[in-house]
């Protein structure tokens, strides 16, 4: 039994599995599509909300610091994926990756808790897309009824409560009009996540560029408030307490890594998806949160919409950028929920190549060379989340997740490191013992900083993982002797 548990799956053998290109995935995708995939997934709520919180509660003007030191851990993270995604295009993101190095239960762990990641953070994303699109339709007079813009359930003090409602109408909206569009095509969805993500870059530089005329000096004394006498509330303590709050923003790099199957030219490509996203999108939230700290003293930015909140303090004059904010945020989420959405069905794709799902959710669209079936699945489950189901409920789960697969890439590079250093490496991390050790104790950390429910519905979600695993997918492992 041991032997089935941790066998892993030779490079030579996922290549072959997903080699079929009639019916295999399309490759359409080029460096720059990449690029913009990873940055529509990453910017989008952090940005907008997070970035005020992490202020006013931790870290003062010096969120900026809070920043860089996130983008590092993400850098060291983002530097494992790329070896991996560079080195095995396929589209199982860490899932693929777990397989070939740490085995076959621990590959369905990581890919198990992927899924709760997707599809809790499209639905987590689609609900702050309702409440954005209803507070920017409220600006123009046009109201949408409570009962038809609002969860029908809440969980609150362990029970159950009707609020009253119908359903989230405006989620269930979004989500199925990006299930649509990802039905018909990577090429086609990339358009529009292309478009979207032009102007959300494009609104973020606005803010900058006219922000900074309005920063007032003051507000940056003291840079580093003194600390308050408790623990993470300001100082450096502060400081580090925000970088873990933010490192959320960060989250949806690793998403790139799930289209490799799709990219015309992975081994280059793939490199300069992950990385180029993440250093362009920690530029921009470097810049944001100096030129918002600056406008606004930090401890009037504990509110859901903080930059709103600066463009408010510059009065009259830039009164006409609050609406445009409006549409940044709401084009970010949009493209946030694209990426996530295109994500999972090519991991549970993945999984079912290898046989640990049923066959059906490996089909592929003739046509359009799509995961068709299962992205239709995955849409109509986000979609009743979404629409049932109330914001904080559904966010207490998502970062975990997250990561747990992230601290899991980086030990998996060293260990394929250590079992095949004969391989070829398109691309190869720098001081590989030392950045993947970093990333894995920094996710390591961040996970210990989490509640203890959370750990608890971990532990339920993995539980309900393992009773398929073992009534399903080891009994059909193509690494089976018989279905070799």
């Amino acid at each position: 039994m041991a032997n089935k548990l941790f066998r892993t799956k030779s490079l030579q053998q996922m290549m072959q599995a997903v080699s079929d290109s009639e019916h295999g995935l399309k490759r359409a995708l080029t460096a720059t599509n990449l690029v913009f995939l990873g940055i529509g997934c990453i910017v989008g709520t952090g940005i907008f909300v997070i970035t005020g919180t992490a202020a006013a509660q931790y870290a003062g003007p010096a969120l900026s610091i809070s920043f860089a030191i996130s983008a590092l851990v993400c850098m060291f993270v983002a530097l494992c994926y790329t070896e991996f995604a560079s080195m095995m295009p396929i589209s199982g993101s860490a899932y693929s990756y777990a397989y070939t190095t740490v085995g076959e239960i621990l590959a369905w762990f990581i890919g198990w808790n992927l899924v709760l990641e997707y599809v809790l953070g499209a639905s987590l994303v689609a609900v702050g897309w309702s409440g954005y699109v209803v507070s920017f339709l409220r600006d123009f007079g046009i109201a949408i009824p409570a009962d038809l813009c609002n969860a029908p359930f809440t969980f609150k003090d362990g029970e159950w409560i009707a609020t009253g409602a119908i359903l989230n109408f405006p989620s269930v909206f979004i989500v199925a009009l990006i299930t649509t569009i990802l039905y018909f095509g990577i090429k086609e969805s990339v358009r529009f996540n292309n478009i979207i993500v032009i102007i959300k870059i494009a609104v973020i530089l606005l803010f900058i560029g006219f922000g900074i005329s309005y920063i007032n000096p003051e507000n940056y004394v003291p840079f580093i408030p003194e600390n308050t006498g408790q623990p993470g509330q300001f100082g450096w303590s502060g400081i580090f307490r925000a970088a873990g709050i933010v490192f959320l923003a960060f989250l949806g790099f690793d998403a790139v890594s799930t289209v490799a199957q799709e990219s015309k030219n992975p081994q280059r490509d793939m490199p300069i998806g992950i990385l180029g996203s993440l250093i362009i999108v920690t530029i921009l939230y470097i810049l944001v949160s100096l030129v918002l700290t600056g406008m606004v003293n930090y401890k009037l930015l504990n509110v859901p919409d903080p930059i709103a909140v600066g463009i408010d303090s510059a009065g009259a004059r830039l009164f006409w950028l609050r609406p445009i904010i409006k549409i940044g945020a709401i084009a970010g989420m949009s493209s946030v929920i694209l990426v996530l959405l295109t994500g999972m069905p090519r991991i549970l794709y993945a999984m079912s190549v290898d046989g640990l799902l049923p066959p059906v959710i490996g089909k592929v669209h003739r046509k359009f060379r799509t995961p068709h079936i299962t992205t239709i699945i995955v849409g109509s489950i986000v979609a009743a989340i979404s629409g049932l189901f109330p914001i904080d409920l559904i966010g207490e789960l998502v970062s975990i997740g997250t990561l747990l697969a992230f601290s899991m890439v980086c030990v998996s590079i060293l260990i394929l490191r250590i079992k095949r250093p004969d391989m070829h490496r398109p691309f190869k991390t720098p001081i590989v013992w030392f950045v993947a050790s970093a990333g894995a104790i920094g996710c390591i950390y961040l996970m210990t900083s989490l509640p203890g429910s959370t750990w608890v519905r971990l532990g339920i979600w993995t539980l309900i993982g393992l009773s398929i695993y073992f009534f399903y997918g080891i009994k059909h492992s193509k690494l089976n002797d018989n279905t070799r």
